[in-house]
């Protein structure tokens, strides 16, 4: 694993920590390729119930490094243009697996969410940020496009009209206003971001994990399925939570009254 990574995993918990607090943690290339072995391994790992992201030091991610893009400055537009599709592709594979493992995964930020650290905590399921964050689309300061499925993600969450104005002015937004917009779900105090965090990471590791997979998986597929396979999905997604352990204990303890122990099988 990296240096630009930290990893932890405690008590069906998983931490990522995005570790360039000098750089407000801009995306390298070790960090690229860290990311993506990191929740291939956490979606594999069944001790792994819900992932926790959240950057080092005062900032959550600030996106591509752009110091680095000035070498590319020097080719010809043509090797310039293949360099940074080439680039990009590298990152697919980690929006990919995050929204395809049967885990929660929480974006807790501070400070800014920047270019692609937007992009990356619009692909987390939910997101927790202190009072002071912001975020903004940035790619138009540097004349370019979204990538790292910024402009798939903000226009379902915003709509089309606010994803417009997001992505073409490239304003900063304050967490307020990202919670309003649902950018955010949950705004708290800085001084109280990593309690709550764990707070809400524990709610959901000790949930009907089975039954948190395939409701994000539903979800994720709603907006691209018509009414008829949406429906045949959610019976699907039902009859497999029911042949579950975790089925089993929910339905026993709302029968004896009681707080279900969850498994996560």
């Amino acid at each position: 694993m990296t240096k630009d990574l930290l990893i932890e995993k405690k008590d069906g918990i998983a931490t990522i920590t995005l570790n360039r607090p000098e750089a407000r943690n801009a995306l390298s290339m070790e960090m690229r390729s860290g990311l993506y072995d990191a929740f291939v391994d956490m979606e594999n790992d069944d001790s792994v119930r819900c992932i926790i992201l959240r950057g080092e030091g005062e900032h959550f991610q600030a996106g591509g490094d752009v110091k680095s893009f000035t070498e590319y400055a020097k080719m010809d537009p043509e090797e310039r243009r293949k360099a940074f599709e080439k680039r990009i592709h590298t990152l697919h594979p980690t929006i990919f697996t995050m929204t395809r493992m049967p885990k929660p995964i929480i974006a807790s930020v501070r400070g800014g969410a920047a270019g692609f650290g937007l992009s990356l905590m619009m692909a987390c399921d939910m997101v927790i940020a202190s009072e002071d964050a912001f975020v903004t689309l940035a790619y138009i300061g540097i004349g370019t496009t979204p990538d790292g499925s910024g402009s798939y993600m903000l226009p379902r969450i915003v709509g089309l009209k606010k994803a417009m104005e997001i992505a073409m002015l490239g304003d900063r937004i304050k967490a307020a206003e990202a919670k309003d917009l649902g950018l955010i779900n949950f705004v708290v105090p800085t001084e109280d971001l990593a309690a709550e965090t764990a707070k809400l990471a524990k709610r959901l590791a000790n949930g009907p994990t089975v039954a948190l997979g395939r409701t994000k998986q539903l979800l994720n597929a709603s907006l691209g399925n018509s009414l008829e396979e949406q429906l045949s999905l959610e019976a699907q997604g039902f009859a497999f939570c029911a042949s579950s352990n975790d089925w089993v204990e929910g339905v026993t303890a709302f029968k004896e009254k009681r707080k279900p122990d969850y498994k996560g099988n």
